[in-house]
């Protein structure tokens, strides 16, 4: 028996020391020390040696048993190391190397185009103020002068979740709410959000969109403020050079309504593609706020009048960046995006 675990030693610690990875170096331990191996069957026939010799060998093969242990150990620290710096030098970063620049994302043009005009009224004193976008039918037609059966409303096909609640198809709703909530006093505000129509998407109209509303209330508010206030828009959007012309149009919430036309930032009012030969760019819808409208949100419209005005960010931003197609601003086609990349952003 002491030949066997002779020989079993010498085998065991030529084959460890043969182990260049770690997991051979386990399949060597699991071989020789594990509840299967030979050294382990060493321990369990010792029932069948004289009894005299039994503590002489199972001392010596307890022995053996340790110092392979031993070798084995000795030997799993070398790979672990060996392994360690092999990986330090797979991932060594050479300093010498130019940094990769990283990308960062920027405003898209739409948000550019809305903060700039909100800072613009900001400015002014006005209040930025939101509502929901489903919405429901009296906020976004009754009180605002639409009764049902109304035939402006066709102009306003939207999206229906019931009779009573559709999507919003205008930013008019959150100045009827403002109104009501205000009790009679004086208000300054613009409503940006999204807006829902039933339109077929093509060059120049989207089902779903964005729109600026404006809306003043108080006394002795007259259609000159509204003149000179959308006067200041149309020169700090477009240049100071550019001038405003107001046509009579027609809005169920407003009255007198008009149209906002400025002049042709690219010709100068000469007339181009872009005015259509006209030198005029319309821009904007507004008016004086109906007396219906005020008596609704709870005015007298006999001491208080007021203005609204409402335009929309995306036919801003294609006369401003000479965008042909709306569908640009939502494909997310970074390419169109890059075009708007600022540094300072």
């Amino acid at each position: 028996m002491q030949e066997q675990l002779a020989q079993l030693k010498a085998e065991v610690l030529e084959k460890i020391a043969a182990s260049e990875t770690l997991k051979q170096l386990n399949d060597v331990r699991v071989a020789y020390l594990g509840k299967k191996g030979p050294i382990t069957d060493l321990l369990k026939g010792m029932g069948k040696l004289p009894q005299e010799e039994r503590p002489k060998m199972g001392a010596l093969v307890n022995e053996t048993r340790a110092q392979v242990q031993q070798v084995l150990d000795a030997r799993k620290e070398q790979l672990e190391a060996a392994a360690l710096d092999a990986q330090l030098a797979s991932e060594t970063i050479d300093v010498t190397l130019p940094g990769r620049t990283v990308k960062v994302g920027n405003h898209h043009p739409l948000t550019r185009i809305i903060e700039e005009i909100e800072d613009l009224f900001i400015g002014m004193g006005y209040e930025v103020v939101e509502g929901p976008e489903v919405e429901k039918d009296y906020y976004n037609f009754e009180a605002l002068n639409l009764p049902k059966g109304h035939p402006a409303r066709d102009m306003q096909d939207t999206f229906y979740i019931s009779e009573e609640i559709l999507m919003r198809t205008h930013t008019s709703p959150v100045q009827a709410r403002t109104m009501e909530k205000a009790e009679g006093k004086p208000i300054k505000i613009i409503c940006p959000g999204k807006v829902f129509r039933r339109d077929n998407d093509d060059a120049t109209h989207s089902h779903q969109f964005n729109q600026i509303e404006g809306l003043v209330v108080g006394e002795d508010i007259a259609m000159s403020d509204l003149k000179g206030t959308l006067d200041i828009f149309a020169k700090k959007m477009f240049g100071d050079e550019r001038e405003i012309r107001l046509r009579p149009s027609y809005f169920p919430f407003t009255e007198p309504s008009v149209e906002m036309d400025i002049s042709c930032f690219k010709c100068g009012g000469e007339g181009c593609n872009v005015c259509k030969g006209t030198g005029w760019i319309e821009i904007l819808g507004a008016g004086m706020v109906h007396p219906n409208v005020l008596e609704m949100a709870g005015y007298d419209s006999k001491k208080v009048t007021g203005f609204a005005f409402g335009m929309g960010p995306e036919r801003i931003a294609m006369l401003k960046y000479g965008v042909d197609d709306i569908r640009h601003f939502y494909t997310n086609d970074v390419r169109f995006l890059e075009q708007f990349h600022r540094a300072e952003d």
